[in-house]
This record gives C-alpha cells, structure tokens and sequence, in this order.
C-alpha cells in the first residue's frame, strides 16, 4: 500500500477550477509516448502463432465460480465455454449449447448440446458438467461472489443462503446432451446470464482430485478454445490451444499470452514498443496523440459499465448518514472530470444505469440539472447539519488501486470537496487485489473506488448489485423498497410493469446514496493492423480465438 498524501489542500482546487492542468499532462496533449521510433507502425506480428493481450491488473483466480474480476474474465472466456457467448452486437449466441427453446410461460428453457463435446484432456463434455457448474456457483461452500446470478432459477435464492441442498436447484440433465433450466419466474436476461463465466461448466474429476489448486497450470481441465498453460504471477498468464475443443479448426492462434500491468503507461509503452498486439488501456494523456498518430488502431465504442466511489456503510461516519453522502456527491463536477481528467469519450454519471441498456430509461439524481453553484451551497447545509463545519471538517480516507487515471481522478475529488465543504482527506493507492481483500473485509474502509461493468445487458445486471446480502454488494447497502421493488420485478412478467419497477428501485437507491456514480465508461482499445477478426461491442467481449495475425493462426 502507498498512502500519496494525508490531506489535500485547498490550493488545489484552484488547479481544478483551472482545469487540472497541474493534475494530469492535457487530455490530447501532442506528445508522443515514448517508444522506439518506429514503433506502431509495425505490418505484421512478431508471431503470427502467439496473440499477445494486455490484460489490466492480475487475475484474482482462474477459477469461474471464484472469480470477481474482469482480468479473470477475458481469460476465463477463452479457457471455458458456456451454454452461450456474447455474439458480435453484444447478444447471446450459441456456443456448447447448438440450439435452445424457451417454453410458452418463459420458465422453462432447454439446451441442446453440440454432439462430440470434449474437456481438453479429451474426456467428453456432457450435460451434467454444466448442471455441476451451476451447482457449484450456488452452493455456499463455494463462497462465490456471483453466486446470487442464478436468482431466477427454482430454488437458487434458497441455496444461497443455506436453506436447501444445492442438488435442489432448478437445473437438470435429462441425458448427456439435454441441460433443463427452470426458472420462478420469466428472465428475459438468462441467455446473457450462461455467457458468463461464473456459470461456465466444471471436469468433476479435477477439481476432485485438486481441490484449491484446481484452477492453476497443469491441474485446470476446460472445455474452450484454449487450455491454460502457465501463470508467472505479476507478469503473463499463458493460454495454449486445446486440439479437443469443437471448433479447434477455425481457432485463430496457436496461443494467447496475457500481460499483467498495474499502470496504464506501462501496457501503453509495450504496445507502443511492439510487444502487445491488443491493449485494453489507453492512457488519456496521450489520447490526441494517438488520435492523430494511430487512427486506425484505436477503438472507441459504448460500453455499459459505470466508474464509482463506494461508501463504507457499515461504520461511521457514512452509516445512516444520507445527508453526508449527499453532500459529497453533490459537490464533486463530473463534467469537469470526463473533460479534464478522463478525456476519452466518458460520461458524466448522475445515474448508476448507463445508457444504451435493453428497455430501460437511466435515472439520475434530482439535482444533476441544477448549476454547480446552487448544488455547492445545498452540500454546504448538509454538511452542517451532519455536524462538520470548518473547526470540525470531516476527516476522511479515500483509498483505489493504484494507476495513472485512478490517482488522477482522486486527487482532483479530494481537491473539490476540500474546496467546498473543508473536508480533509487522505489517498491511499493499493495494489488491485489488495484493494480487493481490503474493501471486502470492511473495517479500514471509508470510501473506495471500484467499477461495475454490467454482465448481461438488462437493468438487473446493475440492479442486483445493490440488493442486500448480494456477493459482491461492496458497500453493505441495504434497503427494504429496493429489495422489494427488484423482488417484484423478477416475478413481473410484464415488460413494461417490469421496466417500471427497476427504474423506480434507481431513484430509490440514488436518493440514498450509497455510492457516487463518477462517470460511464467508453471501450477503449487499442489493436495493431495486422490483427483480424476484432468485433466492438458493449458487453466489450473479444474471444482469441475469433482474432487472427498476419501470416500465421
């Protein structure tokens, strides 16, 4: 952990007022990275066999069922394969399952296996892998993060909590080609729900034999287009070809090797330098100049996925005290943010939803039309009455992973609220999976920075993570309307009664302020010329094996 300051000082935000230029090199500035002279302008892949991908910070685990992070994710999309996968607009399309069908009263779904299905040690892939997949997410021996996902499925809210078996859950296979899904009520998400990884599908016998080092190098079975090869800790994850997987012939390298990066800067100079051939980070100090120097490499697309800071609720000073989140909220100029600091496309968040969500309208705050002005002396009363005056400040620890932007976006919120309301606060920058452990356990938290990028594209997806006892609810929010209103939205099978109820649960959980929604997030990508096959879509969902390099695969 580093701590970068105890207190910011007010002089600051006469930067911030000015632009941050003191912040932060200019979103668009006309420097270059540095790299070799030549670099980026590379025609062909070092090694057309080997697709080499930053991959952000380190996977938490490997393991679907465990998993919390998207780092974990991308691999885990190419080791695995689901019932379905996120097709090229963002939608479920076949994948292990060749075909399903839904019955009249939506509760029923049954999926048809591909014949021929392999594990990557060539056992075959059968029905009841999956059925153990899911299974195993809800069974609270398993202690998933995710395991609330499978919500609608007969029985699966039970499980979670210990009240049944989970041999009880709703899921079956009839044979070795059949997977039976029966659901409580209609979920017009399930598709986008077994794309993901946390209900991807379990080899019995390896997790058997293996137990917590089932999901490490040597010991992981999968059924994907890959099979993991070797994990060097703070540096590579490698992925190897599977030759039994079902489709291996149109797989488009041989193998994929991601990158490990804590700072933005660092994956950008590989790239840069030729050593990555896909980067998820583009840092926005050198926006303008990649704009100008590598149009055709960078991608800039919607996603639906929300920035934000998250308060502590379950301890002073932010536990039952609505009218001190408001304040902070209220105060802090999310449009100067995405202008001055992110600069890449972003939107200011005064909602949690993003736009572009299936059937739904974003709610936002009461006050995200008024004039900053205006919403600063409201803070100021609020604060008051909370307690804290200029004698008094409130003295607050803000901690975030660290990296470039998250630092950045830190230094400039402590910098408003210090201005606005006198409240004093001191940055801690952890490493992510530190982070991680540190805002789970709840006890040295105050306020936290983390992210949601939805996971199927419905409003649930962002909608759950606010429901109480929810796996990954990092905040410890809990509030019996909204819990009811997205209670009776899963039993809605009306669309629009259904739409209604989310969207009110939103202004529910907005008028509370459990958390500050910062800014909406843009895919940005940056993809060498030689690589094919790259699909932008809001789930930001890219599969290796779909990618292809100049002269090789």
């Amino acid at each position: 952990m580093t701590r970068l300051t105890r207190a910011v000082p007010a002089s600051l935000y006469a930067v911030v007022t000015a632009g941050l230029a003191s912040l932060l090199v200019a979103c668009g500035g006309g420097k270059p990275a540095p790299a070799p002279a030549e670099a980026g302008k590379t025609v062909a892949a070092a090694d057309p066999t080997t697709l080499r991908r930053g991959n952000g910070p380190e996977p938490d685990t490997l393991d679907p069922q465990r998993s919390r992070t998207d780092a974990s994710f991308n691999i885990q999309r190419d080791l695995f394969e689901g019932l379905t996968a996120v097709g090229p607009d963002g939608g479920a399309v076949p994948a292990a399952a060749e075909s399903w069908t839904v019955s009249a009263d939506g509760l029923e779904y049954m999926f048809r296996l591909r014949e021929g299905l392999r594990w990557s040690n060539g056992d075959p892939v059968v029905a009841g892998d999956f059925v153990a997949g899911m299974r195993r997410l809800v069974d609270p021996a398993t202690a998933s993060p995710y395991a609330q996902v499978l919500e609608p499925v007969l029985n699966a809210p039970a499980i979670v909590a210990g009240k049944q078996a989970p041999d009880t859950l709703g899921v079956r296979a009839p044979d070795d080609r059949t997977v039976v899904v029966q659901l409580v009520n209609p979920a017009p998400y399930l598709l986008g729900i077994l794309a993901h990884p946390s209900t991807f599908p379990v080899h019995g016998p390896s997790l058997a034999q293996h137990g917590a080092e089932y999901a490490r190098p040597g010991n992981l079975v999968s059924n994907g287009a890959f099979v993991l090869e070797d994990w060097v800790v703070g540096s590579h994850v490698v992925a190897a070809r599977n030759t039994h997987y079902w489709n291996d012939a149109a797989t488009g390298v041989s193998r994929v090797r991601y990158l490990h990066h804590a700072e933005a800067g660092t994956e950008f100079r590989q790239y840069r330098a030729g050593e990555l051939d896909v980067t998820y980070i583009v840092p926005p100090q050198q926006f303008g100049w990649i704009q100008e120097n590598l149009p055709g490499e960078l991608h800039v697309s919607p996603q639906l996925s929300v920035y934000y800071y998250g308060f502590n609720l379950t301890r002073p000073p932010f536990k039952d005290n609505p009218g001190l989140r408001r304040a902070l909220s209220m105060v802090i100029d999310r449009d100067r943010l995405t202008k001055s600091v992110t600069g890449l496309g972003e939107a200011p968040a005064y909602g949690w939803v993003p736009r572009g969500v299936a059937n739904y309208t974003p709610q936002q705050y009461d006050y995200a039309g008024l004039p900053y002005e205006t919403r600063v002396a409201e803070a100021r009363r609020l604060y008051e009455q909370a307690g804290y005056s200029a004698q008094n400040p409130l003295k607050v620890e803000l901690r975030y992973n660290s990296g470039e932007v998250h630092s950045r976006l830190a230094v400039a919120i402590a910098a408003m609220w210090k201005e606005a309301l006198g409240v004093e606060t001191e940055l801690y920058a952890e490493e992510f999976r530190a982070l991680l452990q540190t805002i789970q356990a709840r006890k040295d938290t105050q306020v936290f920075r983390s992210s949601w990028i939805g996971d199927y594209n419905d409003a649930y997806s962002f909608a759950q993570l606010l429901q109480t006892g929810f796996g990954i609810n990092l905040t410890g929010y809990s509030n019996p309307r909204y819990d009811a209103l997205l209670a009776e939205a899963t039993r809605q099978p009306d669309p629009a009664r259904r739409r209604a109820m989310l969207e009110e649960a939103e202004r529910v959980m907005l008028a509370d302020h459990p958390l500050l929604p910062i800014y909406f997030y843009v895919n940005k990508h940056l993809v060498k010329p030689y690589v094919t096959g790259w699909s932008d879509n809001v789930m930001n969902v890219q599969y290796s094996k779909d990618l292809r390099l100049d002269g090789g695969g």
